[in-house]
C-alpha cells in the first residue's frame, strides 16, 4: 500500500476568490500536498471543470498531484463528459457521490441507468470513479454492478453512521479503496474537522483504518477535506479548555435542548 496526500479546496472556503486559485495551489505546493479541487468556489455556481477554464487548471496545477470531487448540482450525461476530459488533462480521479451519479440514496436501487453511462465514459478515458461513502448496503450493491467502481471512504460519515459502526465500514470498503476523506467530528454531524478532535473518533479507529488498509495493495490517495471551523465548533474547543483544563470558575451554564439545535449558515 501507498498513500499519497492532498488538500481539498474545502480548507479555503469563505477565504478563497476568483483572482486567488493559484496562490492556493502555490501554497499547498510548498507543504508538500497535492490538491483535491471541488467544482466550484463556495457559494458560486460556475463550475472550474467546464473547458474554458481548463488551462488555468493545467498550469496552476502543473506538478501536483490532483484529484476532483465531482460537480454536485445533478450534472448530466454532457456535463459528466466535460468533467471526465478535464479529469484526464489533470491526470486526476473523480470522487462522486450517489446523486451525482442519478442513484437515490434510499431503497430503490433500480436507476441504474444513466451510472452505467457515466462509468462507461469513464472507463473510455482511463479515469478511475470513487464512490464516496453513503449508506454501507447502497454502495455495496451499486460496486458490485460496475467492476471499475472504486471507494472513497470518508472517515467522518463512518464515524456519524448509526446503522454500522466504523470497523464495519474499513472490512467492507478496504480491497477497493484508493481514496480517503480524512475528516473528523463530534459523532453527531460531519462537521469536516481536522482529524485528531477531541472528543471525536478514536485513536483505535484511526489504527484499525490503517492496518486493514495495510492488508491490501492499492494506490491511495488522503485527502484532508477540512473545513473552516464553524461557530459551534470554536466554542466548543475553548469551553473545554478554558473550564476543564484550566480550571476557571464560572463555566456558562447551557438551556435544556440545547444539543437540538444546530448553527449551519448557507
Amino acid at each position: 500500500m501507498q498513500i499519497r496526500y492532498v488538500i481539498s479546496t474545502m480548507v479555503f472556503w469563505w477565504r478563497e476568490h476568483p483572482l486567488s486559485f493559484e496562490q492556493e495551489c502555490e501554497y499547498l505546493r510548498s507543504l508538500g500536498f497535492g490538491i483535491e479541487l471541488w467544482p466550484s468556489l463556495r457559494g458560486q455556481n460556475e463550475c472550474r471543470y467546464e473547458r474554458r477554464n481548463w488551462p488555468r487548471l493545467k498550469a496552476a496545477t502543473e506538478g501536483m498531484l490532483v484529484s476532483m470531487r465531482s460537480r454536485t448540482d445533478h450534472p448530466t450525461l454532457e456535463q459528466w463528459e466535460e468533467q471526465i476530459q478535464c479529469a484526464t488533462l489533470l491526470g486526476a480521479n473523480i470522487v462522486t457521490e450517489l446523486r451525482s451519479l442519478g442513484i437515490p440514496d434510499g431503497p430503490d436501487l433500480n436507476g441504474t441507468g444513466f451510472a452505467a453511462e457515466v462509468v462507461r465514459m469513464a472507463d473510455a478515458n482511463g479515469v478511475t470513479l470513487c464512490l464516496e461513502t453513503g449508506p454501507l448496503p447502497t454502495m455495496l450493491h451499486v460496486a458490485r454492478q460496475f467492476d471499475s467502481l472504486r471507494y472513497c471512504l470518508d472517515t467522518g460519515f463512518a464515524h456519524i453512521d448509526r446503522n454500522h459502526s466504523f470497523a464495519q465500514y474499513v472490512d467492507a470498503l478496504a480491497p477497493r479503496v484508493i481514496h480517503l476523506h480524512l475528516t473528523d467530528n463530534y459523532g453527531r454531524t460531519d462537521d469536516h474537522e481536522p482529524p485528531g478532535l477531541h472528543g471525536g473518533i478514536p485513536r483505535e479507529n484511526w489504527d484499525y483504518l490503517l492496518d486493514v488498509l495495510g492488508r491490501y495493495d492499492n494506490d491511495i490517495i488522503g485527502s484532508f477535506e477540512m473545513c473552516p471551523c464553524m461557530p459551534s465548533v470554536m466554542i466548543r474547543q475553548a469551553s473545554e479548555y478554558v473550564f476543564d483544563v484550566l480550571k476557571w470558575p464560572n463555566r456558562p451554564q447551557k438551556q435544556a435542548g440545547h444539543d437540538r439545535l444546530t448553527y449551519h449558515p448557507m
